[in-house]
Protein backbone atom coordinates (compact mmCIF):
# COMPACT_ATOMS: atom_id res chain seq x y z
CA UNK A 1 0.00 0.00 0.00
CA UNK A 2 1.37 3.55 -0.14
CA UNK A 3 2.42 4.68 2.66
CA UNK A 4 1.79 8.20 1.93
CA UNK A 5 -1.85 7.40 0.96
CA UNK A 6 -2.33 5.47 3.91
CA UNK A 7 -1.07 8.08 6.18
CA UNK A 8 -3.48 10.64 4.57
CA UNK A 9 -6.71 8.68 5.67
CA UNK A 10 -5.11 8.25 9.47
CA UNK A 11 -5.26 12.26 9.55
CA UNK A 12 -8.25 12.35 8.01
CA UNK A 13 -10.14 9.74 10.62
CA UNK A 14 -8.11 11.93 13.07
CA UNK A 15 -9.66 14.87 12.10
CA UNK A 16 -12.69 14.00 11.99
CA UNK A 17 -12.29 12.18 15.66
CA UNK A 18 -10.94 15.72 17.09
CA UNK A 19 -13.52 18.01 15.61
CA UNK A 20 -16.31 15.76 17.33
CA UNK A 21 -14.25 15.19 20.86
CA UNK A 22 -13.75 18.77 21.39
CA UNK A 23 -17.15 20.18 20.32
CA UNK A 24 -19.42 20.56 23.52
CA UNK A 25 -17.07 21.52 24.82
CA UNK A 26 -15.42 18.30 25.70
CA UNK A 27 -18.71 16.67 26.85
CA UNK A 28 -18.35 14.45 24.46
CA UNK A 29 -15.08 13.38 25.14
CA UNK A 30 -15.85 13.46 29.18
CA UNK A 31 -18.96 10.58 28.06
CA UNK A 32 -16.74 8.59 26.05
CA UNK A 33 -14.08 8.29 28.51
CA UNK A 34 -15.46 8.12 31.79
CA UNK A 35 -13.78 11.72 32.64
CA UNK A 36 -16.50 13.65 34.99
CA UNK A 37 -18.07 16.44 33.17
CA UNK A 38 -17.07 19.06 35.74
CA UNK A 39 -13.23 18.73 34.58
CA UNK A 40 -14.00 18.44 31.51
CA UNK A 41 -15.66 21.41 31.44
CA UNK A 42 -12.87 22.90 33.37
CA UNK A 43 -10.45 21.78 30.97
CA UNK A 44 -11.97 22.86 28.12
CA UNK A 45 -10.17 26.50 29.10
CA UNK A 46 -6.85 25.06 28.34
CA UNK A 47 -6.11 25.47 24.07
CA UNK A 48 -3.64 24.74 22.08
CA UNK A 49 -2.68 28.81 21.01
CA UNK A 50 0.81 28.79 19.06
CA UNK A 51 2.99 26.64 16.66
CA UNK A 52 6.41 26.49 15.65
CA UNK A 53 7.42 24.73 13.41
CA UNK A 54 10.39 26.08 12.10
CA UNK A 55 12.46 28.69 12.30
CA UNK A 56 15.21 29.67 15.43
CA UNK A 57 13.04 28.67 18.17
CA UNK A 58 12.91 24.84 18.17
CA UNK A 59 9.23 23.11 17.43
CA UNK A 60 7.16 24.52 20.03
CA UNK A 61 3.77 24.06 21.19
CA UNK A 62 1.89 26.90 23.51
CA UNK A 63 -1.07 26.37 25.69
CA UNK A 64 -3.36 29.30 26.67
CA UNK A 65 -5.82 29.42 30.31
CA UNK A 66 -9.04 31.26 28.82
CA UNK A 67 -10.76 30.59 31.66
CA UNK A 68 -10.70 32.51 35.26
CA UNK A 69 -9.25 29.90 36.95
CA UNK A 70 -5.92 28.39 37.43
CA UNK A 71 -5.72 24.89 35.77
CA UNK A 72 -3.68 22.15 36.70
CA UNK A 73 -2.02 20.24 33.80
CA UNK A 74 0.35 18.14 35.08
CA UNK A 75 0.96 14.61 33.51
CA UNK A 76 -1.17 16.56 30.02
CA UNK A 77 0.07 14.64 27.20
CA UNK A 78 1.33 16.60 23.85
CA UNK A 79 1.05 14.70 20.22
CA UNK A 80 1.78 15.31 16.76
CA UNK A 81 -0.04 13.33 14.15
CA UNK A 82 1.60 10.19 15.45
CA UNK A 83 -0.05 8.72 17.94
CA UNK A 84 3.30 7.18 19.67
CA UNK A 85 4.82 9.81 19.95
CA UNK A 86 4.23 11.98 23.41
CA UNK A 87 5.37 14.90 25.29
CA UNK A 88 4.57 14.64 29.05
CA UNK A 89 4.09 17.86 30.72
CA UNK A 90 5.87 17.66 34.04
CA UNK A 91 4.55 17.50 37.24
CA UNK A 92 3.77 20.69 39.08
CA UNK A 93 2.99 23.10 36.14
CA UNK A 94 -0.37 25.12 36.07
CA UNK A 95 -1.53 27.61 34.00
CA UNK A 96 -2.80 30.96 36.07
CA UNK A 97 -6.12 32.17 34.57
CA UNK A 98 -4.53 34.20 31.13
CA UNK A 99 -1.54 32.77 31.35
CA UNK A 100 0.52 31.16 28.79
CA UNK A 101 2.86 28.20 28.54
CA UNK A 102 5.37 26.93 25.49
CA UNK A 103 6.84 23.47 25.40
CA UNK A 104 9.80 23.07 23.44
CA UNK A 105 8.43 19.07 22.13
CA UNK A 106 11.81 18.64 19.51
CA UNK A 107 13.42 15.89 21.93
CA UNK A 108 9.90 14.05 21.65
CA UNK A 109 8.76 14.81 18.04
CA UNK A 110 9.42 16.88 15.39
CA UNK A 111 6.39 19.42 13.97
CA UNK A 112 6.92 19.12 10.02
CA UNK A 113 5.09 21.23 7.28
CA UNK A 114 2.02 18.79 6.94
CA UNK A 115 1.06 17.76 10.87
CA UNK A 116 -0.84 18.03 14.23
CA UNK A 117 -0.47 19.26 17.04
CA UNK A 118 -2.67 17.49 19.79
CA UNK A 119 -3.35 18.01 23.36
CA UNK A 120 -5.10 15.14 25.79
CA UNK A 121 -5.65 14.83 29.39
CA UNK A 122 -2.87 13.08 31.90
CA UNK A 123 -4.93 9.66 30.11
CA UNK A 124 -3.42 9.80 27.17
CA UNK A 125 -7.04 9.54 25.67
CA UNK A 126 -9.06 12.30 26.21
CA UNK A 127 -8.64 15.00 23.59
CA UNK A 128 -8.47 18.77 24.89
CA UNK A 129 -7.49 20.27 21.42
CA UNK A 130 -6.11 19.94 18.02
CA UNK A 131 -4.85 21.98 15.26
CA UNK A 132 -3.71 20.83 11.74
CA UNK A 133 -1.68 22.75 9.35
CA UNK A 134 -0.26 22.05 5.77
CA UNK A 135 2.49 24.56 5.49
CA UNK A 136 5.16 25.24 8.36
CA UNK A 137 5.00 28.43 10.40
CA UNK A 138 5.81 31.23 9.13
CA UNK A 139 6.89 32.48 11.26
CA UNK A 140 4.23 31.14 13.56
CA UNK A 141 0.93 29.39 13.64
CA UNK A 142 -1.45 31.65 16.25
CA UNK A 143 -5.28 32.01 17.80
CA UNK A 144 -6.40 35.36 16.77
CA UNK A 145 -7.39 36.71 19.39
CA UNK A 146 -5.95 34.19 22.04
CA UNK A 147 -7.30 31.05 22.91
CA UNK A 148 -10.47 31.65 21.12
CA UNK A 149 -9.56 32.82 17.39
CA UNK A 150 -9.30 31.05 14.45
CA UNK A 151 -4.95 30.30 13.65
CA UNK A 152 -3.32 32.30 11.09
CA UNK A 153 0.11 32.67 10.33
CA UNK A 154 1.01 35.94 12.97
CA UNK A 155 3.30 38.46 12.68
CA UNK A 156 5.69 37.46 15.26
CA UNK A 157 6.75 34.47 17.22
CA UNK A 158 5.62 35.24 20.92
CA UNK A 159 5.71 31.91 22.36
CA UNK A 160 4.49 32.21 26.65
CA UNK A 161 2.91 35.88 25.26
CA UNK A 162 0.02 37.24 24.15
CA UNK A 163 0.07 35.85 20.20
CA UNK A 164 1.13 39.05 17.29
CA UNK A 165 -1.92 39.28 15.46
CA UNK A 166 -3.08 41.80 13.02
CA UNK A 167 -1.91 44.23 10.72
CA UNK A 168 0.21 46.53 13.90
CA UNK A 169 3.18 43.79 14.00
CA UNK A 170 3.08 43.03 17.79
CA UNK A 171 2.80 44.99 20.84
CA UNK A 172 -0.62 46.51 19.70
CA UNK A 173 -1.93 49.90 18.92
CA UNK A 174 -2.37 51.04 15.45
CA UNK A 175 1.10 52.09 14.47
CA UNK A 176 2.29 52.70 11.27
CA UNK A 177 6.47 53.81 10.70
CA UNK A 178 6.70 57.58 10.63
CA UNK A 179 10.26 59.42 9.88
CA UNK A 180 12.57 59.83 13.39
CA UNK A 181 11.53 62.27 16.00
CA UNK A 182 14.61 64.41 15.61
CA UNK A 183 17.88 65.32 13.43
CA UNK A 184 18.35 63.64 9.92
CA UNK A 185 22.19 63.93 10.77
CA UNK A 186 24.11 61.33 12.51
CA UNK A 187 28.03 61.65 13.48
CA UNK A 188 30.58 59.40 14.35
CA UNK A 189 31.06 60.00 18.57
CA UNK A 190 34.45 58.17 18.70
CA UNK A 191 37.78 57.63 17.22
CA UNK A 192 38.82 55.46 14.74
CA UNK A 193 38.96 51.46 15.60
CA UNK A 194 39.19 52.42 19.33
CA UNK A 195 36.41 49.36 19.93
CA UNK A 196 36.35 47.21 16.80
CA UNK A 197 33.64 45.01 16.44
CA UNK A 198 31.13 43.94 18.73
CA UNK A 199 30.43 46.62 20.49
CA UNK A 200 26.64 46.31 21.65
CA UNK A 201 24.71 47.31 24.67
CA UNK A 202 24.85 51.31 26.19
CA UNK A 203 23.38 52.97 28.70
CA UNK A 204 24.00 56.83 29.57
CA UNK A 205 24.70 58.02 33.40
CA UNK A 206 25.09 61.65 33.16
CA UNK A 207 28.90 61.85 31.72
CA UNK A 208 29.72 58.59 31.65
CA UNK A 209 28.26 55.89 28.90
CA UNK A 210 28.35 52.07 29.80
CA UNK A 211 28.81 49.99 26.95
CA UNK A 212 28.65 45.96 26.77
CA UNK A 213 30.94 44.36 24.41
CA UNK A 214 30.31 41.04 23.22
CA UNK A 215 33.79 39.53 23.62
CA UNK A 216 32.90 39.42 27.41
CA UNK A 217 33.93 43.05 28.13
CA UNK A 218 32.32 45.99 29.81
CA UNK A 219 33.32 49.75 29.07
CA UNK A 220 33.25 52.97 31.23
CA UNK A 221 33.35 56.00 28.95
CA UNK A 222 33.86 59.45 29.56
CA UNK A 223 33.17 62.58 26.99
CA UNK A 224 35.31 63.16 24.30
CA UNK A 225 35.14 66.68 23.71
CA UNK A 226 31.41 67.71 22.99
CA UNK A 227 30.10 64.93 20.60
CA UNK A 228 31.70 62.18 21.57
CA UNK A 229 33.35 59.08 23.93
CA UNK A 230 36.43 57.40 24.80
CA UNK A 231 37.72 54.75 27.08
CA UNK A 232 38.38 56.14 30.93
CA UNK A 233 41.79 55.46 32.02
CA UNK A 234 41.38 55.46 35.03
CA UNK A 235 40.82 52.64 37.50
CA UNK A 236 41.87 49.78 35.03
CA UNK A 237 39.05 50.93 32.41
CA UNK A 238 41.30 51.74 29.71
CA UNK A 239 40.75 48.43 27.66
CA UNK A 240 37.45 47.47 29.36
CA UNK A 241 37.37 45.06 31.89
CA UNK A 242 36.55 41.27 31.10
CA UNK A 243 33.38 39.93 32.71
CA UNK A 244 33.40 37.02 34.33
CA UNK A 245 30.39 34.75 36.19
CA UNK A 246 30.05 34.32 39.82
CA UNK A 247 33.31 32.66 41.20
CA UNK A 248 35.78 34.12 38.28
CA UNK A 249 34.55 31.41 35.47
CA UNK A 250 34.01 31.69 32.19
CA UNK A 251 33.86 34.57 29.94
CA UNK A 252 30.32 36.34 29.66
CA UNK A 253 29.08 37.00 26.22
CA UNK A 254 27.40 40.54 27.26
CA UNK A 255 25.05 41.71 25.41
CA UNK A 256 23.27 44.59 26.86
CA UNK A 257 23.56 46.72 30.05
CA UNK A 258 21.95 48.68 32.49
CA UNK A 259 21.79 50.38 35.74
CA UNK A 260 19.13 50.97 38.75
CA UNK A 261 18.04 54.11 40.40
CA UNK A 262 20.72 53.69 41.93
CA UNK A 263 23.11 54.44 39.40
CA UNK A 264 26.56 52.31 38.98
CA UNK A 265 27.21 52.52 42.66
CA UNK A 266 24.13 50.30 43.20
CA UNK A 267 25.83 48.12 40.59
CA UNK A 268 26.00 47.15 36.67
CA UNK A 269 23.70 44.95 35.45
CA UNK A 270 24.69 42.76 32.51
CA UNK A 271 22.38 40.57 30.28
CA UNK A 272 24.18 37.24 28.69
CA UNK A 273 22.89 35.11 26.44
CA UNK A 274 25.84 32.52 26.89
CA UNK A 275 29.31 31.90 28.27
CA UNK A 276 31.85 32.76 25.57
CA UNK A 277 33.97 29.22 27.26
CA UNK A 278 30.90 27.19 26.05
CA UNK A 279 29.60 29.33 23.11
CA UNK A 280 27.30 26.50 21.64
CA UNK A 281 24.93 26.49 24.85
CA UNK A 282 22.79 29.08 25.71
CA UNK A 283 22.66 30.65 28.77
CA UNK A 284 20.19 33.22 29.35
CA UNK A 285 21.09 35.33 32.23
CA UNK A 286 21.42 38.89 33.64
CA UNK A 287 24.32 39.06 35.92
CA UNK A 288 25.15 42.04 38.52
CA UNK A 289 28.86 43.89 38.72
CA UNK A 290 30.35 45.99 41.68
CA UNK A 291 31.68 48.63 38.80
CA UNK A 292 33.70 50.48 41.91
CA UNK A 293 36.47 47.76 41.95
CA UNK A 294 40.11 47.75 40.61
CA UNK A 295 41.59 45.28 38.37
CA UNK A 296 41.08 44.30 34.73
CA UNK A 297 38.35 41.70 35.05
CA UNK A 298 34.82 41.81 37.25
CA UNK A 299 33.48 38.85 38.82
CA UNK A 300 29.66 38.93 38.56
CA UNK A 301 28.34 39.11 42.77
CA UNK A 302 24.99 37.80 41.57
CA UNK A 303 23.56 35.58 39.04
CA UNK A 304 20.08 35.69 37.37
CA UNK A 305 19.80 32.31 35.40
CA UNK A 306 16.69 32.80 33.32
CA UNK A 307 17.03 29.91 30.57
CA UNK A 308 14.76 27.23 32.18
CA UNK A 309 12.17 30.33 32.30
CA UNK A 310 12.36 30.71 28.86
CA UNK A 311 11.89 29.81 25.18
CA UNK A 312 14.83 27.75 23.83
CA UNK A 313 16.76 29.97 21.21
CA UNK A 314 19.89 29.55 19.60
CA UNK A 315 22.97 30.16 21.71
CA UNK A 316 23.91 33.28 19.82
CA UNK A 317 19.93 34.09 19.46
CA UNK A 318 19.24 35.31 22.91
CA UNK A 319 19.18 37.89 25.64
CA UNK A 320 20.35 40.94 23.91
CA UNK A 321 18.71 43.93 25.60
CA UNK A 322 18.20 44.94 29.13
CA UNK A 323 16.64 47.94 31.02
CA UNK A 324 15.23 48.66 34.00
CA UNK A 325 12.30 50.39 34.80
CA UNK A 326 10.76 52.10 38.03
CA UNK A 327 7.72 50.44 40.53
CA UNK A 328 6.91 54.20 40.90
CA UNK A 329 6.09 54.27 37.03
CA UNK A 330 4.60 50.58 37.12
CA UNK A 331 2.33 51.10 39.89
CA UNK A 332 1.21 54.85 38.32
CA UNK A 333 0.74 52.94 35.18
CA UNK A 334 -1.75 50.13 36.66
CA UNK A 335 1.21 47.64 35.46
CA UNK A 336 -0.64 44.37 35.07
CA UNK A 337 1.41 41.60 37.10
CA UNK A 338 1.24 38.52 34.39
CA UNK A 339 1.91 36.15 37.39
CA UNK A 340 -0.91 37.32 39.29
CA UNK A 341 -3.00 38.46 37.10
CA UNK A 342 -3.63 41.28 39.31
CA UNK A 343 -2.07 45.20 39.30
CA UNK A 344 1.92 44.86 39.86
CA UNK A 345 2.30 45.46 43.77
CA UNK A 346 6.46 45.65 44.60
CA UNK A 347 5.44 44.87 48.07
CA UNK A 348 4.78 41.20 47.27
CA UNK A 349 7.91 40.69 46.41
CA UNK A 350 11.31 41.11 49.13
CA UNK A 351 13.72 43.40 48.61
CA UNK A 352 14.42 43.84 44.51
CA UNK A 353 15.90 47.48 43.40
CA UNK A 354 12.65 48.77 43.41
CA UNK A 355 12.15 48.12 39.76
CA UNK A 356 11.76 45.36 37.35
CA UNK A 357 13.88 44.41 34.55
CA UNK A 358 12.59 43.97 30.92
CA UNK A 359 15.27 41.92 28.41
CA UNK A 360 14.51 41.53 24.71
CA UNK A 361 15.31 38.80 22.86
CA UNK A 362 17.30 38.46 19.48
CA UNK A 363 16.04 35.49 17.83
CA UNK A 364 12.01 36.27 18.40
CA UNK A 365 11.66 39.70 19.02
CA UNK A 366 9.86 39.19 22.73
CA UNK A 367 10.23 41.09 25.77
CA UNK A 368 10.18 39.91 29.04
CA UNK A 369 9.61 41.61 32.73
CA UNK A 370 11.29 40.22 35.80
CA UNK A 371 11.75 40.93 39.63
CA UNK A 372 14.77 39.95 40.49
CA UNK A 373 14.97 39.61 44.05
CA UNK A 374 18.39 40.41 46.41
CA UNK A 375 18.57 36.72 47.19
CA UNK A 376 18.82 35.57 43.53
CA UNK A 377 15.11 34.37 43.09
CA UNK A 378 13.42 36.22 39.80
CA UNK A 379 9.70 35.66 38.33
CA UNK A 380 8.53 36.74 35.36
CA UNK A 381 6.03 39.50 35.43
CA UNK A 382 5.69 40.58 31.98
CA UNK A 383 5.42 38.76 28.55
CA UNK A 384 5.38 40.83 25.44
CA UNK A 385 6.11 41.29 21.42
CA UNK A 386 7.69 44.15 20.74
CA UNK A 387 6.21 44.06 16.80
CA UNK A 388 9.97 43.19 16.15
CA UNK A 389 11.65 40.05 14.26
CA UNK A 390 14.35 40.84 16.83
CA UNK A 391 15.53 42.88 19.53
CA UNK A 392 18.38 43.98 19.92
CA UNK A 393 18.21 47.06 22.61
CA UNK A 394 15.89 48.42 25.28
CA UNK A 395 16.11 51.36 27.22
CA UNK A 396 13.91 53.11 29.51
CA UNK A 397 13.31 56.94 29.34
CA UNK A 398 11.66 58.79 31.95
CA UNK A 399 11.62 62.11 30.73
CA UNK A 400 8.78 60.72 28.94
CA UNK A 401 8.06 57.79 30.98
CA UNK A 402 8.85 55.36 27.83
CA UNK A 403 10.00 52.15 26.34
CA UNK A 404 12.09 51.68 23.43
CA UNK A 405 12.99 48.55 21.37
CA UNK A 406 15.23 48.58 18.59
CA UNK A 407 16.27 46.51 16.21
CA UNK A 408 19.72 46.51 13.92
CA UNK A 409 20.02 45.80 10.33
CA UNK A 410 17.53 43.02 10.00
CA UNK A 411 14.53 45.39 10.44
CA UNK A 412 15.92 48.45 8.85
CA UNK A 413 17.11 50.00 12.20
CA UNK A 414 13.55 50.58 13.61
CA UNK A 415 12.69 51.68 17.09
CA UNK A 416 9.52 51.07 18.60
CA UNK A 417 8.27 52.89 21.55
CA UNK A 418 6.12 52.01 24.05
CA UNK A 419 3.92 52.46 27.25
CA UNK A 420 1.43 50.62 29.87
CA UNK A 421 -1.79 51.12 28.32
CA UNK A 422 -5.39 50.94 30.17
CA UNK A 423 -5.53 47.01 30.33
CA UNK A 424 -1.97 47.14 31.79
CA UNK A 425 0.14 45.71 29.80
CA UNK A 426 2.64 47.72 27.65
CA UNK A 427 1.79 48.81 24.06
CA UNK A 428 3.51 49.97 21.19
CA UNK A 429 2.71 53.32 20.75
CA UNK A 430 5.10 54.90 18.13
CA UNK A 431 7.37 53.36 15.35
CA UNK A 432 10.30 55.10 13.87
CA UNK A 433 12.24 55.06 10.61
CA UNK A 434 16.17 54.94 11.84
CA UNK A 435 17.46 58.91 10.71
CA UNK A 436 17.75 59.32 6.76
CA UNK A 437 21.33 60.85 7.33
CA UNK A 438 22.15 56.93 8.75
CA UNK A 439 23.01 53.93 6.78
CA UNK A 440 21.23 50.25 7.75
CA UNK A 441 24.46 49.84 10.46
CA UNK A 442 24.45 46.81 12.21
CA UNK A 443 23.39 48.91 15.35
CA UNK A 444 23.22 46.58 18.45
CA UNK A 445 23.10 49.56 20.64
CA UNK A 446 21.38 53.11 21.27
CA UNK A 447 20.84 55.21 24.45
CA UNK A 448 19.10 58.01 25.22
CA UNK A 449 20.42 61.16 26.97
CA UNK A 450 18.75 62.75 30.30
CA UNK A 451 16.45 66.11 30.49
CA UNK A 452 19.56 67.75 31.86
CA UNK A 453 20.78 68.05 27.83
CA UNK A 454 17.89 69.15 26.31
CA UNK A 455 19.12 72.05 23.74
CA UNK A 456 16.12 74.33 22.20
CA UNK A 457 14.00 71.26 22.55
CA UNK A 458 16.59 68.58 21.23
CA UNK A 459 18.89 66.13 23.39
CA UNK A 460 21.47 63.54 22.05
CA UNK A 461 21.36 59.87 21.17
CA UNK A 462 23.68 57.47 20.60
CA UNK A 463 24.25 54.17 18.69
CA UNK A 464 26.52 51.21 18.82
CA UNK A 465 27.71 49.48 15.40
CA UNK A 466 28.67 46.05 16.30
CA UNK A 467 30.54 45.72 12.80
CA UNK A 468 32.38 48.78 13.36
CA UNK A 469 31.37 49.94 9.90
CA UNK A 470 34.03 52.36 8.50
CA UNK A 471 36.20 52.01 11.42
CA UNK A 472 33.63 53.34 14.07
CA UNK A 473 31.47 51.77 16.77
CA UNK A 474 29.48 54.61 18.09
CA UNK A 475 27.26 57.33 16.70
CA UNK A 476 25.26 60.56 17.54
CA UNK A 477 22.17 61.93 17.32
CA UNK A 478 18.91 63.49 18.20
CA UNK A 479 15.61 63.31 19.37
CA UNK A 480 13.04 65.78 20.07
CA UNK A 481 12.78 66.21 23.91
Amino acid sequence: MNRSIARGGRRVLARVLARFLVVGPLVAAGALSGVPAAHAAVADDIRINEVVTTGDVNDSIELFNKGTATIDVSGWILKDDDTSHAYKIASGTSLAAGGYRAFDVHDKFGLGSDDDARLYLADGKTLVDSFSWSSHSDPSWSRCPDGTGDFQQALAVTLSGPNSCGTSGGGGGSTSPVVWPGGSSVATADASNVFGQDLSGLHQEGDVLWGAQNSGKLWRLVRDGSTGWKPDTSGGWSSGKSLRFTGGSGSADSEGVTLTGSGSAGGAFVASERNGDASGTSRLSVLKYDVTTSGSSLTASKEWNLTSDLPSTGSNLGLEGITWVPDTYLVGAAFKDASTGAAYDPARYSAHSAGVFFVGVEGTGMIYGYVLTDSGSYTRVATFASGMAGVMELQWEPQATRLWAVCDDTCDGQHRTLKVDATGVFTATAVFNRPTGMPNYNNEGFSVAGSGECVAGAKPVYWSDDTNDGGHALRKGTITC
